[in-house]
């Protein structure tokens, strides 16, 4: 079990037809954001050649001017990584369908600059963590630490190196958590 967003998600391990279960995930989230009104034809899910090896899974999908985008890459292959973002996007769906959500809340949820993935690059960088890194303690435990040190009241302050920490901080809680 993954905690994302909120919502527990069980993770699985695909073991047979990788190629063919992840254009299964790929026509089912299509279909789950044709169900809240998204046009499929503004839909991209990348399926990669080789679904078995370890690889980010991404979906982008536009509505009413808004980008949205959404990406998982904390599971060992990209089969995984693709199940585990259908699993979020269906229960976010369905909570818009429930109408337990608001679809501009649904919108701000997933709303995404077209370069979050270099952003997410950058960040890792300015904590000094692995590109890869997925562990939100460890970058909380190093934002803690950055944040005493560059803390404007602080000896050692730096408003601008401080501002960009919690920049930083807030791109990598929102996609980790």
């Amino acid at each position: 079990m993954v905690v994302i967003k909120g919502h527990e998600i069980e993770t699985v391990i695909v073991k047979t037809a990788h190629n063919r279960k992840a254009l299964q995930l790929k026509n089912n989230i299509i279909l789950l954001l044709r169900s809240i009104g998204v046009n499929e034809n503004d839909i991209d899910v990348p399926v990669e050649n080789v679904a078995m090896k370890k690889a980010r899974a991404s979906a982008t999908w536009y509505h009413c001017g808004h980008r949205m985008y959404y990406s998982h890459n904390m599971q060992g292959k990209y089969v995984d990584n693709l199940h585990v973002l259908f699993k979020v996007i269906e229960k976010e769906s369905n909570m818009v369908l429930a109408e337990q959500k608001t679809f501009n809340d649904f919108i701000t949820e997933f709303r995404e600059e077209k370069d979050v993935e270099e952003k997410r690059k950058e960040a890792r960088e300015f904590f000094g963590v692995d590109p890869e890194s997925n562990d939100i303690e460890i970058i909380t435990t190093k934002y803690k630490a950055l944040a005493k040190e560059l803390h404007p009241d602080m000896p050692t302050g730096n408003t601008e190196k401080f501002k960009q920490l919690n920049v930083a901080h807030k791109i990598l809680r929102r996609e980790l958590t």
